[in-house]
């Protein structure tokens, strides 16, 4: 194969777990063009990616339909020898179905999976000792590629680690406190009540977007740990994810920084409030802990992405764990 299509169009931490595809499909093709379809704003996760040939990026913020059928066009001119798809939407099954590759590989859980060449059963529970999503997206390459295994991975630039050089001058962890969900987010009042009984020489870095600063800055105002400095907004994502390679260690929620962290191997400490490990979306690097109440709920987990509200009102997933369980760990 010369040239290898890999489609990922969801949220920024489905794209870093996507990256496993990319490994295994370099190693087994070394000189095949292997390009990375995505959403608009994630693509200067991949900037001056060793192993990828062309980003492309579909802005679905105006105009949607009428730039996806000019993906589909520009899809359908590069002639691709296989075209993996990895979103389970209509959109993507659209481009995949019509992408004009003899190769068309994708979840059966895509509704235009009928026009697929390959279909790979996708399943998600909640018993454990379940398949890793990274493992089930491997599953997609398995019968064109002789590599079983391969780490998410994300390659930061010199530059970006000679920016963040500057905040590594003394011992720190990461916090990235924030959530798109309301239920997958750590209370920032125990966010607050963490950072205030943390010991003052170690510095903090609040990372997040800059949607995030606000909180971030709540916390650090209302903790007193004046050692403390909001990066949210400031860092690039592979800047964010250099800064996280060499902390003691890394705060997250179950969010796209977990997965930051894991794609540099870096030390994660993950708080999973609604949702649960066992999904298949958990932490990979070697050094990773979970987080999670030890109060028996029978509502717990309430879905498999987060919800705006607690459903039961009470948000107990998330009341109930213990700032404790986090301190112990450092």
């Amino acid at each position: 194969m010369k040239k290898i299509l890999i489609i990922q169009t969801a949220s920024l931490g489905d794209v870093v777990l996507a990256t496993p595809v990319i490994e295994c499909l370099s190693a087994t093709y070394p000189k095949a063009k292997i390009d990375f379809l995505l959403k608009y704003g994630y693509e200067s996760i991949f900037r001056h990616h060793p192993k990828l040939h062309h980003v492309i990026v579909w802005d679905k913020t105006e105009k949607k339909y009428e730039k996806l059928r000019e993906l589909i066009k520009i899809i359908r001119e590069n002639k691709y020898d296989a075209v993996i798809n990895l979103q389970r939407f209509a959109a993507s099954g659209l481009m995949t179905a019509l992408s004009g590759s003899k190769v068309r590989i994708g979840f059966n859980k895509n509704p235009l999976s009928l026009f697929f060449t390959k279909r790979v059963k996708h399943h998600i529970g909640t018993k454990k000792n379940l398949p890793h999503e990274t493992e089930r997206n491997l599953k997609l390459v398995k019968s064109i590629s002789d590599c079983s295994e391969a780490r998410m991975k994300l390659y930061p630039q010199p530059h970006d680690y000679a920016l963040v050089s500057q905040y590594k001058t003394s011992a720190y962890i990461t916090i990235a406190p924030a959530s798109l969900w309301f239920t997958k987010q750590f209370p920032t009042e125990k966010w607050i009540e963490f950072a205030a009984k943390l010991d003052k020489d170690i510095r903090i870095y609040f990372l997040g977007s800059p949607k995030e600063k606000e909180v971030c800055e709540e916390i650090i105002e209302k903790s007193g740990h004046t050692n403390s400095l909001n990066l949210s907004g400031a860092l690039s994502f592979l800047e964010s994810a250099a800064l996280m390679k060499d902390a003691q260690m890394n705060y997250m929620n179950d969010s796209a920084p977990m997965h930051f962290a894991s794609a540099v191997n870096a030390k994660t400490c993950v708080v999973y409030c609604s949702t649960i490990p066992e999904f298949g979306f958990g932490p990979k690097a070697d050094d990773a802990i979970i987080i999670q109440t030890t109060k028996e709920l029978s509502c717990k987990p309430c879905g498999l992405h987060g919800h705006k509200a607690c459903p039961k009102k009470h948000f107990d997933c998330a009341q109930t764990i213990e700032v404790k369980q986090l301190l112990d760990i450092l």
